[in-house]
């Protein structure tokens, strides 16, 4: 009779199992169906609980942790294959601009109508030196061109697309930096082909269907150089501009909520394999660089002479030029806090310098924006001090002197973390300078739709006419 009783107990345990997998799959099926599983993540019962049951009943459990396992793991697959979706990816229409727009400023010459050129084959080289810290156009454009036959989209933020009605934003690839660089010198009784650029480039713009649609507004100008697109940038305000800082742009032709900061490319190698520490940096802080700037780079020389006889501390002029290069490398590489001050605007290359470096940045520019400030801390790898702070007696260095070693050491890791936010590579690679670049020109694009979708509330309005009120309709950006 026992025997009996406990058959019929396992029975009874059997057919509730069966039942309730059966229930379950019912509703997996009714989940599936309305298309609510997508959203919907769940586990049916915890590892836990399963191997409780599984004891219980004296199963295997090995076999039990492994259908487990292998169904979180299935479930984690499908969220990362949910997340991975071109949806995600940044749609960009750009403009077929003539190559003398962009390659062809950098002595590329292409062939008959061909307006880009095969970079499948050979990529046009950038001009060095100075050029190449306001290079960003030059990448963004190479990115979009690769997009186009890559087969490998991990970690791509933006694709290229035909079809301007597709698209989110819209990419005016003009190479205004080297356009400013070397095309600015005027000739006598002529204008600068730099000046004849910009004002084509208006012409061409504002006369596309793309501009007229939304206004402007969803459109990308690249203008890194604070002097380039002087004159453009008055008549193309409404695009949302990609700057290395506002210094020298009034608020109402660009502001932080409208454009995008984007960082210097730098000219100090970065710091492979850096295996230093607080004590093998024997530099407590450094500086090389212009001294006598203007406006607000009147700072740099007084902090000149109040820090220039400091023990440990390496404030001299230097440039580029010859061994500048390799000098700044050695001196940053081997120091602990690098000075990054404003000078003629609030950015300079300098603070990427050091990020390059490991150099913990000592930020003094109380106008600056940073790159991707919406997405990083930089406090927890930079120390910011305001000029007034810093040019009383004694304030920063004995500031610099009191942080600790612990204190050092944890932004020093950071700043290894956080250097590849700001490498520029061809191909590009995930989560470097320009696909942090596209990230943060995507998180624009809800902004610009709201604007462009206001402008569209009222796409007619009524006016008095000959056989009274007709229906007349407004401009596309209207308001």
């Amino acid at each position: 009779m026992s025997k009996m009783g406990l058959l019929s107990q396992k029975s009874m345990f059997y057919a509730f199992l069966m039942t309730s997998v059966l229930l379950i799959l019912s509703w997996f099926l009714v989940l599936r169906s309305t298309g609510r599983l997508q959203s919907l993540e769940f586990n049916i019962l915890p590892t836990s609980s399963l191997l409780a049951v599984a004891k219980n009943e004296n199963l295997d459990t090995s076999s039990v942790i492994s259908a487990s396992v292998d169904g979180e793991q299935a479930t984690r697959k499908r969220n990362s294959r949910k997340c991975d979706t071109n949806s995600q990816i940044l749609k960009v229409f750009m403009h077929d601009l003539p190559s003398q727009f962009h390659f062809a400023l950098l002595g590329w010459k292409g062939g008959g109508k061909t307006v880009w050129p095969d970079i499948q084959a050979e990529v046009p080289k950038y001009p060095g030196g100075l050029n190449m810290q306001h290079s960003i156009e030059y990448w963004l454009t190479l990115d979009l061109l690769n997009s186009e036959f890559s087969k490998n989209m991990s970690g791509r933020s933006a694709i290229r697309v035909r079809d301007s009605s597709e698209a989110d934003i819209v990419f005016v690839p003009f190479f205004a930096s080297i356009s400013y660089n070397r095309y600015s010198k005027l000739k006598a009784g002529q204008k600068s082909i730099n000046d004849l650029l910009q004002e084509k480039l208006v012409s061409f713009l504002t006369a596309q269907e793309e501009w007229k649609r939304s206004g402007g507004k969803d459109h990308v100008i690249v203008a890194h150089h604070p002097n380039s697109l002087l004159y453009a940038r008055m008549k193309l305000w409404p695009a949302m501009f990609i700057l290395a800082d506002f210094g020298r742009y009034p608020l109402t032709v660009a502001n932080v909520e409208k454009d995008v900061i984007a960082p210097y490319r730098h000219y100090i190698r970065s710091y492979v394999n850096d295996k230093s520490d607080f004590d093998s940096r024997p530099t407590l802080l450094y500086f090389q660089g212009s001294i006598y700037r203007k406006a607000g780079g009147m700072v740099r020389q007084e902090l000149f002479y109040m820090l220039k006889n400091e023990k440990d501390v390496h404030f001299s002029f230097g440039n580029i030029k010859g061994d500048g290069i390799d000098k700044a490398t050695q001196g940053m590489h081997s120091s602990k806090f690098c000075l990054n001050i404003a000078g003629d605007t609030p950015s300079s290359n300098r603070l990427f310098d050091a990020i390059a470096s490991h150099c913990v940045p000592i930020v003094i520019s109380d106008e600056i924006e940073l790159p991707f400030e919406d997405v990083l801390d930089y406090s927890e790898f930079c120390i910011f001090v305001r000029t007034s702070d810093a040019l009383r007696e004694e304030f920063l260095i004995n500031l610099i002197r009191n942080i600790s070693k612990e204190e050092w050491t944890r932004m020093w890791k950071r700043l290894k973390e956080v250097e590849q936010f700001f490498e520029f590579h061809y191909p590009s690679q995930e989560n470097d300078a320009i696909q942090m670049i596209w990230q943060a020109v995507s998180r624009k694009v809800p902004a610009i739709k709201r604007k462009v979708h206001k402008a569209s509330r009222i796409s007619q309005t009524i006016v008095p006419g000959e056989k009274g009120f007709i229906s007349a309709p407004l401009p596309r950006n209207f308001g």
